[in-house]
């Protein structure tokens, strides 16, 4: 007896989880459903707490170091504590919002090359070694995001990279500690201006903050630097805005200033190109060394924020990533 009581303390023959979702894709706002299986073990079981969280991957940096971590940024309870009966078997529903800020990892179908997220779930056994499942998700772009993310195509950006940065933008308001960075190559026509383009996300219920940071080329008596521009977009204009039109005329405004923050001044007022739904600066994000790194700040991580253990998203999906954005 104390010999199984010392197995079970190590989870062997306890109870296990298994969380099944009845679909795996979503889009920020919406949510995400699905159930907690669990089968009881050999002895029966108090269970504390079932939880699911949403976890993604993180760049961090650090003094003059850069690292990733796996990053929990949502987490929603399923159940108190009650007893496990032996082999009993239990299906309890669940249905986790999707914050409106969560990262896109999936566009047109193809997963963006550096994205990874999943539904964590934990199962919290008293006297035992805890358990988890993990179950990857795709988050798909809203009907803005698709807009503009299918004009940066059309005008011939090349998708690069994507990945998320620890910190908080100046000036923007946001409830989750890190932010997207989707980085394309210029396209032919920006070419002799900038060499990339970095496209940020900040979404909300009302709308969306996108902010462009375009790395631009040097002159013959000037060095490169990196150029910001701050736009907003409600939701209702998806369908009814000149996309091209508008991302364009982003673009140059962006490309056509000298500095950041101190250089333009902060909370210009909002300009137009000259049709109506086309969007103007709010202000520009303030010159930040090595990217937006040296822009942000740092943002204090609780429970729904904290690092969780190991490379357990990339050992769990590797391999199946059906395919990455821009790819020819």
């Amino acid at each position: 007896m104390v010999f199984k009581k010392m197995l079970s303390a190590f989870g062997v023959g306890g109870p296990s989880v298994d969380t099944v979702l009845t679909n795996p894709n979503t889009r920020p706002g919406l949510a995400l459903d699905g159930h907690v299986n669990l089968v009881g073990g050999d002895a029966p079981a108090r269970i504390e707490r079932i939880t699911v969280g949403l976890v993604t991957r993180v760049e961090i940096e650090g003094g003059d170091t850069e690292y990733a971590g796996v990053m929990e940024f949502h987490r929603m309870p399923v159940s108190d504590a009650f007893e496990l009966a032996p082999k009993q078997q239990l299906a309890i529903p669940f249905q986790m919002p999707v914050p409106w800020e969560t990262p896109v990892t999936d566009v047109f179908g193809q997963r963006l090359h550096g994205m990874t997220m999943g539904l964590r779930t934990e199962l919290a056994v008293a006297r035992a070694v805890d358990k988890s499942d993990l179950d990857q998700v795709s988050v798909h772009p809203l009907p803005v995001h698709e807009r503009i993310l299918d004009v940066f195509q059309a005008l011939g950006f090349r998708f690069k990279h994507a990945d998320l940065e620890r910190g908080h933008i100046y000036g923007v308001p946001q409830t989750l500690p890190f932010y997207q960075e989707i980085e394309f190559y210029a396209a032919p026509q920006y070419a002799q201006t900038v060499t990339e383009v970095e496209l940020t996300f900040v979404t909300s219920q009302q709308g969306v903050e996108v902010i462009l940071e375009c790395d631009k080329r040097g002159g013959f008596l000037s060095a490169g630097h990196d150029v910001y521009g701050r736009y907003s977009v409600p939701h209702s204009d998806a369908s009814r805005t000149d996309w091209p039109q508008v991302v364009d005329g982003w673009l140059r405004e962006t490309t056509s200033r000298y500095g950041g923050l101190r250089a333009q001044g902060f909370g210009a007022p909002q300009g137009h190109y000259g049709a109506p739904g086309h969007y103007g600066p709010q202000g520009h994000h303030g010159r930040r060394g090595g990217g937006m790194g040296g822009m942000v700040a740092g943002a204090a991580l609780g429970v729904a924020g904290g690092l969780v253990a190991g490379e357990m998203l990339e050992d769990a999906f590797e391999g199946d990533d059906g395919g990455d954005f821009g790819d020819e």
